[in-house]
């Protein structure tokens, strides 16, 4: 769709990069980017031979070592602002997310311009890893506190998020690693945004590699800097009430009370 922007950040994705791009491409996005953050594989070649292979316009961003996700992240971004986007979607280069599901995203987008769309993985939840599972559940409940409404899959790298809310927001949190998305999260909710969510099934494939998320030391910067927002506006209760009775949405997502549905 014109105007909507694919970031892809990676980091030695040799073997899924290609299938990603592919898949993402099939669904029209306008432009996808790809942001090798540091691989020391052989990603930033396959993603070279996708540029060759595309009509859709394929940009490669390159950064000389592993800065981590947050700052792949704010790369891809401020590049993708630069290249006039209208919609900026977020997605990893692992395979579990469907490029077939960007349209799902868009179109929530166009009935609600200024929210966030989270493509939250609920469908076939029991896939993924007992010990995944516990640390997204932890981080959903305290995201959602922060935020002031119930949010499914705070963890989730499939995003779609408005440009004109990005680029009022300061991206300092790059540095963060996997806790920038939920730093941008809180500040596109403190900046006036809805979150909406749309339900996608949880890919797992346990023959593939290792996830670059360490559910004990990532989830614990994330609690960190999620408590550090709730002690500096002393606890937020009103949020906890909110996030505590947030609705379901009739595919499955959530919404805060009051939104309309899709």
């Amino acid at each position: 769709m014109k105007g909507t922007i694919v970031i892809i950040p990676a980091f030695n994705e040799e073997a899924r990069i290609a299938a990603v791009i592919s898949a993402v491409r099939a669904a029209g996005p306008e432009r996808i980017i790809v942001v090798d953050d540091g691989s020391t594989d052989e990603t930033a070649a396959r993603v070279r031979h996708q540029v060759a292979a595309t009509a859709c316009p394929l940009d490669l961003i390159g950064h000389e070592s592993n800065r981590g996700k947050g700052a792949a992240l704010a790369s891809g971004i401020a590049h993708a602002l630069a290249a006039g986007a209208r919609r900026i979607v977020t997605l990893d280069a692992d395979g579990q997310h469907e490029g077939a599901d960007l349209p799902r995203l868009e179109r929530i987008s166009i009935k609600d311009p200024g929210a966030v769309v989270v493509a939250a993985r609920i469908k076939d939840r029991d896939r993924a890893p007992a010990l995944r599972r516990f640390a997204n559940k932890l981080a959903d409940f305290w995201i959602s506190w922060a935020c002031g409404q119930r949010i499914e899959d705070t963890q989730s790298g499939f995003r779609l998020y408005p440009a004109d809310l990005l680029s009022s927001l300061d991206l300092a949190l790059a540095g963060r690693g996997f806790a920038f998305e939920t730093g941008l999260l809180i500040a596109a909710v403190g900046a006036g945004a809805g979150v909406r969510s749309i339900a996608i099934a949880t890919r797992y494939d346990p023959q593939g590699r290792g996830s670059h998320y360490r559910p004990w030391l990532d989830t614990w910067s994330i609690v960190r800097l999620v408590g550090g927002e709730l002690l500096r506006r002393r606890m937020y209760l009103r949020g906890l009430f909110g996030s505590l009775r947030g609705e379901a949405e009739p595919d499955g997502g959530t919404r805060p009370p009051l939104r309309h549905s899709d």
